[in-house]
C-alpha cells in the first residue's frame, strides 16, 4: 500500500528556520571568528563582509532554480531537471555526505559544549562527550518523527534565545566602546572593515573562514513538497536565510572585533579564545551573561543536529522513493508525514561515527573540525552542481531567465573553486586526508551512475517529469526533456 499523500502546511518562517537552524550562527559566531582573526588580524568584520558576497554569487543558482522547481531532494531534484538524472544523482549523492558529517560534527558539537556549560557552573562531570552526543542524536531523532511544524518550531526557539543573546551582547559593547567604558578603554573604529596592515590576498583567502559559517543555507530546499506556496516561499526562505545571518554574522563580528579591542593585545586575545562569546560575555556583562551563552552555544549545536538529520532523512527518502536504496527507507509517518525509518538509519550511521571517533581517542572537537572540514567539501561539489544547472537552464530558455544573468552563477562558480583551493591545498595533517575522504564519497556516486545506468534512468524519467509538470501547470502536453 502506497503512502498517503502529504499536505503542504509548513509556512515561510517554518521553512526559513531549517536553513537558519542547520547553519547555527550562535555556534558559528563562537568559534569562526578567532580563526579570521589570526589571519587578518582586525579586519574580521571586513572577511565576513566579503564572504556574504561570495555566498550571494552561490545562493543566486538555488533562489533562481526553486522559482519554478520543487521537490523533496534539493540539488538531487534540481539538478535532474536542468543538467540530467546522472548529474541529479551525483549531486544529491554529494549532498547527502554534507548532511550525514554536518550531523556527525554537531553531535560532537552538542557533547563538548554541555560539557562546558557544566563545567562553567562548577559542575564536575566525569561522564564522556559522546555520551552526550549518543543522547542527543536519540533526541534529535525522536523531534524529527514528529510533525515537521515542531522541528521548525524547536529550531525557532533555540537559535532565538542564541540569537537575543548575542544582540544584547552586541549592544553591551558597543555601548561601552561609545561612552568609553570599556575594560580596555576599546572605542569603535570603522577601520575593521578596510585591509588595514594586511593584504587583501589575505582577506580573501580568510572569506574560506567565513564560508563556513553559511554552509546549509540550502536545506529548505529539501522542504518543497511540504511548504504551503512552495515556488513563493522556499525562494523566500532561501534568500532570506542568507541575507538575515549575512546581517547577523557582520555586526557580531564588529562587536567581537571591537570588544576585544583593535590592537595587537586586542587581536592576540580574540585569536586565542577558545568561546569569544563567553568571555566577551564575562568582561562586559558578568559570569551570569557567560552561562547563558554558554547554555545558547548547547542549544544551538543541539538545533543544527536536529536540522542536520532533518535534511540528511529527506534526501535519504527522496532518493530510496525513486528506486535507489531499500524501499522500506522511502516509508513515511503515516500522521506526521515524517521519513521516520530514514531518520533512524541516519541517527545509527552518525551514532557509529561519532562512537569510531571516541574510540581512536579523538577529542570532542576534533571530530567537530574533522567532520565539518569533509562536509564543507562535499557541499562545494553540491554548490558547483546548483551552478552549473542554472546555467544549463538559463541557457536552455525553458525559463526565461535572462542570458544577462549568467554572469551571477558564473561568478560563483569562481568563488566555488577559489574556496576549494584554499580547503584542498596547504594543510597539515590529518586535514590533507579530508580531501581524499570527501573526493572518495563523491566518486562513490559517480560509480553507481556508471555501474546502473538504468536506474539512473529510471529515476530521471520519474523525476524529472514530476519536476517539468510541476514547473509548466499550464502546459499538460509539454513533453520532458530526454
Amino acid at each position: 500500500m502506497s503512502n498517503p499523500p502529504r499536505t503542504r502546511k509548513l509556512r515561510l518562517w517554518e521553512a526559513l528556520t531549517l536553513s537558519v537552524g542547520l547553519m547555527g550562527p550562535t555556534l558559528a559566531m563562537g568559534l569562526n571568528g578567532a580563526g579570521v582573526a589570526t589571519t587578518v588580524g582586525k579586519a574580521v568584520p571586513l572577511v565576513f563582509l566579503l564572504g556574504l558576497l561570495g555566498v550571494g554569487l552561490v545562493a543566486y543558482g538555488f533562489w533562481r532554480l526553486t522559482q519554478h522547481f520543487n521537490q523533496a531532494g534539493s540539488v538531487y531534484a534540481l539538478a535532474g531537471a536542468t543538467i540530467g538524472p546522472r548529474a541529479g544523482f551525483f549531486g544529491g549523492f554529494a549532498l547527502l555526505g554534507t548532511y550525514l558529517a554536518f550531523l556527525v560534527c554537531t553531535l560532537a558539537a552538542t557533547g563538548v559544549f554541555a560539557q562546558a556549560f557544566l563545567h562553567a557552573m562548577g559542575i564536575r562531570s566525569t561522564v564522556p562527550w559522546v555520551a552526550v552526543a549518543f543522547l542527543a542524536a536519540l533526541g534529535v531523532t525522536a523531534l524529527n518523527s514528529r510533525d515537521g511544524r515542531t522541528t521548525a518550531r524547536t529550531l525557532l526557539i533555540v537559535e532565538g534565545i542564541g540569537i537575543l543573546a548575542m544582540l544584547v551582547l552586541a549592544a553591551v559593547i558597543m555601548g561601552r566602546a561609545t561612552t568609553g567604558s570599556a575594560p580596555r578603554h576599546q572605542s569603535l573604529d570603522l577601520s575593521v572593515f578596510t585591509a588595514g596592515g594586511t593584504t587583501y590576498s589575505a582577506v580573501m583567502t580568510a572569506t574560506v573562514f567565513a564560508f563556513l559559517s553559511w554552509a546549509g543555507f540550502e536545506a529548505c530546499a529539501s522542504l518543497g513538497e511540504e511548504t504551503a506556496d512552495p515556488k513563493r516561499n522556499i525562494p523566500r526562505a532561501l534568500a532570506g536565510s542568507v541575507l538575515l545571518t549575512g546581517c547577523l554574522y557582520v555586526l557580531m563580528m564588529f562587536a567581537q572585533t571591537i570588544g576585544f579591542g583593535t590592537d595587537a593585545q586586542g587581536v592576540r586575545e580574540f585569536g586565542e579564545a577558545e568561546s569569544a562569546l563567553s568571555t566577551l560575555s564575562g568582561q562586559y556583562i558578568g559570569t551570569w551573561f557567560a552561562l547563558v551563552i554558554a547554555f545558547t552555544a548547547v542549544a544551538s549545536a543541539f538545533a543544527a543536529a536536529l536540522s542536520s538529520s532533518a535534511a540528511a532523512a529527506r534526501m535519504v527518502q527522496a532518493l530510496a522513493r525513486d528506486g535507489f536504496g531499500p524501499r522500506a527507507l522511502a516509508r513515511t509517518h503515516p500522521v506526521t508525514g515524517a521519513p521516520t525509518t530514514a531518520l533512524r538509519v541516519c541517527g545509527a550511521v552518525a551514532a557509529a561515527l561519532t562512537a569510531v571517533m571516541y574510540g581512536t581517542g579523538a577529542a570532542a572537537f576534533d571530530t567537530y573540525y574533522w567532520y565539518a572540514t569533509i562536509g564543507v567539501l562535499c557541499v562545494l561539489v553540491v554548490y558547483a552542481v546548483a551552478g552549473v544547472g542554472v546555467i544549463v537552464f538559463t541557457l536552455s530558455g525553458r525559463g526565461r531567465i535572462p542570458r544577462y544573468e549568467l554572469v551571477v552563477p558564473v561568478a560563483g562558480l569562481g568563488y566555488l573553486g577559489f574556496v576549494f583551493l584554499q580547503q584542498s591545498t596547504g594543510q597539515s595533517a590529518p586535514y590533507t586526508y579530508f580531501p581524499w575522504i570527501a573526493a572518495a564519497w563523491c566518486l562513490t556516486g559517480v560509480a553507481v551512475v556508471l555501474a546502473a545506468p538504468s536506474l539512473t534512468r529510471r529515476i530521471g524519467a520519474r523525476l524529472t517529469s514530476v519536476l517539468v509538470a510541476d514547473a509548466h501547470p499550464t502546459d499538460p502536453n509539454r513533453k520532458v526533456p530526454s
